[in-house]
C-alpha cells in the first residue's frame, strides 16, 4: 500500500514513521511549501518530494494520503483527495467552521471508490483511555455522573510569530481549545458517549494581548442532563503539565493523566495503575496512541470496514468544539450534527 504525506513538520514524522513500521506499506511521496522541508523529509523516507500537493497526487498512485498541513487547509485537502478516490487521514482538527464540517460531511458521502475519511484523535487508543474505556463499558465503575478536563500548557511568542498561520483566527481557527486542548474535550465525549444538550463556554486572550488573534484560555461547562462536564484550558501557565480528565462515577472517582489511571474505590482504597512501557512516537502530551490509531485506519482500509474514528463518532465533539467558539458565554440548545 502506497501513502503520502501532505505537510512535513513535526507531527508528519509521527505518521512517516508509524507508515514505516507496517508490512506492505511504504511512503511514496511527501508535499510541502517548503522545498528543503520536503526533500528533507523525502531523504529520511525514500520517497519522492513535492512542493505541490496536487501534483503529487496526479503523478503518483496514491492509497491512502496523511493530512499533516495547517488548520485551514485540512478540509478543502481532504476532500479534494476524496473526490479522487484516496483513503485519506486527517490530522486534527478535522475542521475550523461549520461550512467546513458541512463541506467534509458531503466530501465523505460522494466519495469516489469508497475512499474511506478517517481522523487523528489518537488519544482514544492511548492504553490508559482504553482500559477506562473497556472498565465503563463493563459497568465495574457504575454510572457517569459528571467529568472534568484541565489542560495547562505553556506556549510563549515565538510558538505564533514563527509559524505564518497559528495565532489567527483565519488560518488556526482558534488557540488554546482547537489546537492544544481539542484531545482533551474529545476523551471527555468520548468516555461520557452521550450526545451534550447544552453548552456554555466564554475565552480570553491573558498573556498574548497584541500578538495573537485567538484565545490562551477557555472554560466550558457542558450539560448531557444529569451529567455535568467541566473544562478549562489555557497556553498561559509556565509549563506543559500533563492534562487531567476525572470521572465521577457511582462507584469510583477515575482519574486519567496520560498513560496514569488513579481510581478511588467507594471503599475508601485508592491504586494508580501505570500503563506506560509501551514504545509511542513524538511529544509525550501528543500521546501514546498515535501508531495504534493509524494502524487501525490502514486495517479497516484493507477489510473495506468502517474506520472508528470517522466523522460519525467524531460528530458530538466537533459540535462542542464549533459551539464554544459561536456561542462563548450563551447557552445553546443542541442541533443535529
Amino acid at each position: 500500500m502506497k501513502s503520502a504525506i501532505i505537510g512535513c513538520g513535526s507531527i508528519a514524522a509521527v505518521h512517516a514513521k508509524s507508515i514505516m513500521k507496517m508490512e506492505g506499506c511504504k511512503l511514496a511521496a511527501v508535499a510541502d511549501v517548503i522545498p528543503e522541508r520536503a526533500e528533507s523529509m523525502a531523504r529520511e523516507y525514500g520517497a519522492v518530494p513535492y512542493t505541490d500537493w496536487k501534483q503529487m497526487l496526479e503523478k503518483e498512485e496514491i492509497d491512502v494520503l496523511h493530512i499533516c498541513t495547517p488548520h485551514y487547509l485540512h478540509t478543502p485537502m481532504a476532500a479534494e483527495a476524496l473526490r479522487r478516490g484516496i483513503h485519506t487521514f486527517m490530522e486534527k482538527p478535522p475542521v475550523i467552521s461549520q461550512e467546513q464540517w458541512e463541506t467534509l460531511q458531503r466530501a465523505e458521502k460522494e466519495a469516489n471508490n469508497g475512499a474511506t475519511l478517517g481522523v487523528c484523535f489518537q488519544n482514544r487508543f492511548n492504553p490508559s483511555v482504553a482500559a477506562v474505556k473497556e472498565r465503563l463499558e463493563n459497568g465495574e465503575f457504575g454510572r457517569i455522573l459528571g467529568a472534568r478536563g484541565l489542560v495547562t500548557w505553556c506556549r510563549k511568542e515565538r510558538y505564533y510569530t514563527e509559524s505564518g498561520w497559528r495565532g489567527t483566527v483565519e488560518k488556526e481557527g482558534g488557540g488554546a481549545l482547537i489546537n492544544q486542548s481539542i484531545h482533551t474535550l474529545d476523551l471527555i465525549q468520548y468516555l461520557i458517549g452521550k450526545t451534550p444538550l447544552t453548552m456554555e463556554a466564554s475565552t480570553s486572550n491573558h498573556h498574548l494581548k497584541g500578538i495573537i488573534e485567538v484565545e490562551d484560555t477557555m472554560e466550558a461547562y457542558i450539560s448531557y442532563g444529569e451529567e455535568k462536564a467541566c473544562f478549562y484550558a489555557t497556553t498561559g501557565y509556565v509549563a506543559d503539565v500533563p492534562p487531567m480528565i476525572e470521572l465521577e462515577c457511582e462507584k469510583a472517582r477515575v482519574r486519567i493523566e496520560e498513560l496514569k489511571v488513579t481510581i478511588a474505590g467507594s471503599d475508601g482504597e485508592t491504586k494508580t495503575i501505570d500503563y506506560s512501557g509501551r514504545e509511542h512516537l513524538g511529544k509525550s502530551y501528543w500521546g501514546a496512541g498515535h501508531m495504534d490509531c493509524i494502524h487501525s485506519f490502514y486495517e479497516s482500509v484493507e477489510q473495506g470496514k468502517p474506520f472508528s474514528v470517522g466523522l460519525e463518532q467524531i460528530k458530538n465533539t466537533v459540535w462542542l468544539m464549533l459551539k464554544a467558539y459561536e456561542t462563548a458565554g450563551k447557552i445553546e440548545e443542541v442541533k443535529k450534527c
